[in-house]
């Protein structure tokens, strides 16, 4: 791409918020093109990423990734330098990978089992109260298993590209704050340290604005 900057697709409160936090800890020149949910823009979004899904990123050299997990371990391993991944080949690296790969695959899932409840079943709307509750149970479950991990941050003392991702699944449990506070007060400390950190700050306020 022109000018050696990323082109990032998003939209607004929704799974760009990641890769963008990302982008900013980086400090990798980047533009963000927003999409919303109308028709119109949906249809343009499947001119870029046929799936028709956010986020979507150029790579600099005009390549496409999609996928949150691989656009945030290519990230981190694109700017060594920037310290978000452990090096390649070593046991911290296989755990970085491990808790990609569970975020995605585990808690990723049962957030849209939640939201979308009426896509998981041949029944749509009459499937999806039980689906739905299904997906709260596994959604509160996942965030138990990795909040048994931070300490503070998910690999330790360190942030990774890890914990922008489990910060942006996170926010989206539907349950209030103050309660999930309460049952895993390492999660809240972790959303606290995240909220501080200036990359995080600008992302989500372009991700709120209208």
């Amino acid at each position: 791409m022109r000018g050696g900057k990323y082109r990032l697709y998003g939209r607004r409160n929704a799974g760009s918020l990641a890769p963008q936090i990302l982008l900013e800890e980086i400090g990798a020149p980047y533009e963000i093109v927003w999409f919303g949910k109308t028709t119109a823009e949906i249809e343009a979004l499947r001119r870029i990423n046929p799936a028709g899904k956010i986020p979507a990123l150029v790579l600099p050299d005009g390549a496409l990734v999609t996928e949150s997990a691989a656009i945030l371990i290519h990230l981190a391993q694109a700017h060594p330098a920037a310290g978000l991944a452990p090096p390649a080949g070593t046991s911290a690296h296989a755990r970085f990978l491990q808790w990609m790969v569970f975020l995605s695959a585990n808690l990723y899932e049962a957030v849209l089992r939640y939201y979308y409840s009426e896509r998981y079943s041949t029944s749509g709307e009459a499937a999806a109260p039980g689906i739905k509750a299904q997906a709260l149970i596994d959604y509160g479950a996942h965030l138990g298993r990795i909040h048994a991990e931070l300490s503070p941050y998910v690999l330790g003392e360190k942030l990774s590209a890890v914990d922008p991702y489990l910060h942006m699944l996170a926010a989206w449990y539907p349950e209030d704050a103050e309660p999930l506070a309460a049952r895993m007060p390492k999660l809240a400390q972790h959303a606290e340290l995240l909220r501080r950190r200036p990359a995080t700050l600008r992302a989500e306020r372009e991700h709120t604005e209208d």
